[in-house]
């Protein structure tokens, strides 16, 4: 395997080097161009060259750095070179986890291959059946798929890939973690084996080596780095993370973004149930907040995402799986809301925050028994966490007053004033000039804040250290001081779907979400998922998570180690006399 590693070497490429120096023929320099694209990224610059060799590619690279122009430039020349302007079938393939991703991916291939006359057919689920059988039927050239609605077609006989020149496998980590391993490797089983294929991942863990393996040949390894600042500079992406008690964690999240004042967050949380709760919550809070998850419709989704880009709504507050494949560039901020199960689920979190160059913030809200998970993170991103202390009603105060400050600065500086000094004057015969001042900068800063105030502190929990020593005292914020009271009960904990908190079990591995298809109106309850798992599968219900019933299926949190031999179980047993269908949850494709 040939390798190329970008983005921390100290020998930078000449930055003259432009797209034409890359091979490509001057249509898709052309196109790129008319996109306002000058030079390439350090993902193009690597992959480009040998996937217009035809070499296969293993690119690790995270969401925003330009894979999509990686392979997708090459895959349109290399069609153009074979294709008949009479012919219309498919000859690129394109796999994506997500029907956000697949619409995305090929408007950009659309996009780029204007000139070429190049027909892209996204195919994903939740879409009629009927219009995508027409497209393929008139003729396509390049069809971005879902893995499940791609081997839907394939099985119906509607999408053959005997032509197909190129496989992309984008987001390959994402489909494994949907469940889709089985999906996939049907889907290149009914590949050519001539073709050429390209797969990228944000991680390279075993499962992802293990598929390059059997269907890549010889691939060049491309790794682009996450940019890394330089001695004595700030990091791109300030990480943070506050360590307070779940009850105080709403109210901690409202004083941080107070705090931050942020242009757009994304605020990510593990169940439906906590972020539709959440989004009302911070509704009611004066925030401008809406949900997304696997439970909305297609035409809310979208109606969701275009008030987000568009600033409409300040909080996207979504699940995992809702928010994969989405690609929106302006996020200032990612807030965890419960530390994610595993470094590679916090990588892409993370990912979304800091793109094209811009400096973004990420934030966790931590327990502190979560302590681990949070060094678990630092020692697989090899980046550090910095424990800060939620800011107190003192911050808070000087903030907004610090706001307003710079408010009236502006004000003074834009002139247009004149209006106003006949009040001032009338006042300043009665009163001092600096009381009537003062005064009117109170009111200004009563009228701007338009929250709830808050005179209560919030207390941060003690974070043990990592020699072994007394718990160290939290960094950051006025007046920080070390608080230990007693953990919360149950009915503190807020909601995990239609079970509570699993008690104090310490700390948890990588969480999986498994689909069950019985719910409501199969009689089904949580002790009935809870004794099938725990007796017949032999885990202990204390390490089973948050389990949501829906009408007809249900979704349940459990360890990941234990997954595979869970799904097995279930699938061999009943539950109210009825037979079990269970898979790793794959929901929002």
């Amino acid at each position: 395997m040939t390798e190329s590693t970008s983005g921390d070497s100290t020998t930078q490429p000449d930055s003259a080097l432009g797209f034409t120096a890359l091979g490509l023929v001057p249509e898709l320099v052309a196109a790129v161009a008319a996109l306002g694209y000058e030079e390439p990224t350090d993902i193009q610059r690597e992959a480009i060259p040998p996937l217009l060799e035809g070499r296969d590619v293993l690119g690790q690279a995270a969401t925003g750095t330009g894979k999509t122009a990686a392979f997708a430039l090459p895959l349109l020349q290399r069609i153009g070179e074979s294709r008949n302007d009479d012919e219309r079938i498919v000859r690129g393939m394109i796999l994506v986890p997500t029907r956000e991703l697949a619409m995305q991916v090929a408007e950009a291939v659309h996009r780029y291959g204007r000139e070429y006359g190049i027909r892209v057919l996204p195919i994903y689920g939740g879409q009629a059946m009927q219009q995508q059988l027409r497209s393929l039927k008139r003729g396509i050239d390049v069809v971005v798929a879902t893995p499940g609605r791609a081997l839907d077609h394939i099985r119906r006989h509607t999408l053959r890939l005997a032509d197909v020149k190129m496989l992309v496998l984008d987001e390959a980590d994402e489909m494994l973690d949907m469940g889709f391993a089985e999906d996939l490797e049907a889907i290149l089983a009914e590949m050519p084996a001539s073709r050429q294929t390209a797969l990228f991942s944000a991680t390279m863990a075993p499962a992802i080596r293990a598929i390059a393996s059997r269907h890549l040949t010889e691939p060049v390894r491309v790794t682009i780095e996450r940019e890394q600042a330089a001695p004595g500079e700030a990091p791109r992406v300030r990480e943070v993370a506050y360590v307070v008690q779940r009850r105080h964690k709403v109210a901690a999240l409202a004083r941080v973004l107070d705090m931050e004042a942020p242009t757009s967050t994304i605020v990510f949380c593990r169940t439906r149930t906590e972020v539709d709760e959440l989004t009302e919550t911070l509704g009611g809070r004066g925030y401008r907040a809406e949900a997304l998850h696997g439970g909305l419709s297609q035409e809310q989704r979208d109606r969701v995402m275009r008030r987000f880009r568009d600033g409409a709504s300040e909080l996207l507050v979504a699940t995992d799986v809702a928010a994969r494949g989405l690609d929106i560039e302006h996020v200032s901020h990612v807030v965890n809301f419960d530390v994610p199960s595993s470094p590679d689920a916090y990588v892409h979190r993370v990912g979304r925050t800091g793109r094209a160059g811009r400096e973004g913030v990420a934030i966790t809200l931590a327990e502190a028994r979560e302590h681990r998970l949070l060094r678990n993170i630092e020692h697989a991103t090899k980046r550090k966490i910095s424990i800060e202390s939620v800011p107190t009603v003192f911050d808070l105060r000087a903030r907004r007053i610090e706001l307003t400050r710079a408010s009236l600065e502006e004000l003074l500086t834009g002139g247009e004033l004149d209006a106003y000094r006949g009040v001032v004057e009338s006042l300043a015969d009665e009163y001092d000039v600096l009381d009537v001042a003062a005064a009117a900068v109170k009111m200004a800063d009563q009228a701007a804040d338009g929250r709830p105030s808050e005179d209560e502190e919030i207390p941060n929990e003690t974070v043990p250290r990592r020699d072994g020593r007394p718990p160290r005292e939290s960094r950051g914020g006025r007046d920080a001081r070390e608080t230990r009271e007693p953990r919360a009960r149950r009915g503190d904990r807020g909601d995990r779907g239609d079970r509570g908190d699993r008690g104090d079990r310490g700390e948890r591995g990588e969480i999986v979400r498994l689909f069950v298809g019985l719910g409501r109106k199969a009689g089904v309850r949580p002790g009935d998922l809870v004794g099938a798992i725990a007796n017949e599968a032999g885990v202990d219900s204390r390490d089973i998570g948050a389990i949501d019933i829906a009408d007809r299926f249900s979704i349940v949190e459990v360890p990941g180690e234990a997954a595979e031999h869970i799904i097995r179980v279930l699938r061999g047993t009943t539950i109210r006399g009825k037979r079990v269908l269970a898979r790793r949850d794959r929901d929002a494709e």
